[in-house]
């Protein structure tokens, strides 16, 4: 029998019982209060999901692999968030420099992030020059390294050009929001645009530089003061944001696409020669 359809439906307090739902499909479905009992969810894939004030009583993880935000996680009574992070630290020791308090430990934070990025630009090139449809491959449905560039280039306009520095629309065409976002006016969401690693690099580089001169010229007055509310659709929301967290947000992108990066440059890398699908 082939599946059902229900979109644009409202079924609160609806109960299923005994039911079949192997291969479903929940794409913004609100499941706020929902109880789950005796439920196999094995194999099941979970992205961009909250699971706030969730419960978990006699439940089996095995094979699990959890990436996102771990805030008041407690496993068997164990808040395992600090854990994680103090793990993190230890296997990367530049993270303690991404949390600076002044203007001169945001420069450092976005040289050692530019540094670090370097590195991951060098294994791009050899997967490049080996074969350049590598650099637009998605590795288990996640973004291709080029698409990453972009995505974080629209985080620089969005964080720095618009909320800080007051651009309404500071976006280039080839930028790329996350995945999610409702199409709004004005913001570019291309995901067909196949780039080359130097066109992707020309805007991931200007970006960079912009970055840089307003650190340059950052002081402590202004980092401890709110951005101006930009009137006009598009990311971030018109809202006062303290220039701290619109930093913090860029230091925060910056370190976590560079690892997911890693982790999948490290996945093509390991094929053998010849293997690529050029998707």
């Amino acid at each position: 029998m082939a599946g059902r359809e229900f979109r644009d439906e409202q079924l609160p307090e609806t109960r299923f019982e005994h039911v079949d739902l192997t291969g479903s499909r929940f794409d913004r479905v609100d499941l706020t209060r929902s109880s789950f009992s005796m439920v196999d969810l094995a194999d099941v894939d979970i992205r961009d999901t909250a699971f706030s004030r969730v419960r978990m009583r006699g439940v089996e993880l095995m094979d699990v692999d959890i990436s996102g935000e771990l805030l008041r996680v407690t496993v068997n009574g164990i808040d395992i968030g600090p854990l994680v992070e103090a793990e993190l630290d230890r296997r990367h020791p530049e993270r303690a420099k991404l949390r600076p308090a002044d203007p001169a430990g945001y420069r450092e934070a976005w040289a050692v992030l530019t540094g670090l990025w370097d590195g991951t630009l060098e294994r791009a090139r050899a997967l490049e020059a080996r074969d350049p449809a590598l650099l637009h491959e998605s590795v288990d449905g996640e973004w291709s390294f080029t698409e990453t560039l972009r995505h974080l280039a629209f985080a620089t306009s969005s964080w720095l050009g618009r909320a800080i520095q007051g651009n309404p629309s500071p976006w280039d065409p080839l930028e790329l929001p996350w995945d999610t976002m409702p199409d709004t006016p004005g913001v570019p969401r291309d995901r067909a645009a196949r780039p080359t690693l130097d066109q992707a690099l020309e805007l991931r580089h200007r970006r960079q530089g912009e970055v840089a001169a307003y650190l340059e010229g950052l002081t402590q007055a202004e980092l401890d003061s709110a951005t101006t509310p930009v009137d006009a659709p598009g990311w971030p929301r018109p809202n006062a944001y303290p220039v701290k967290e619109c930093l913090d947000i860029l230091l925060n992108e910056e370190w976590w696409h560079r690892q997911y990066a890693e982790r999948d440059l490290a996945a093509l890398e390991s094929r053998p020669r010849g293997d690529g699908s050029g998707s």
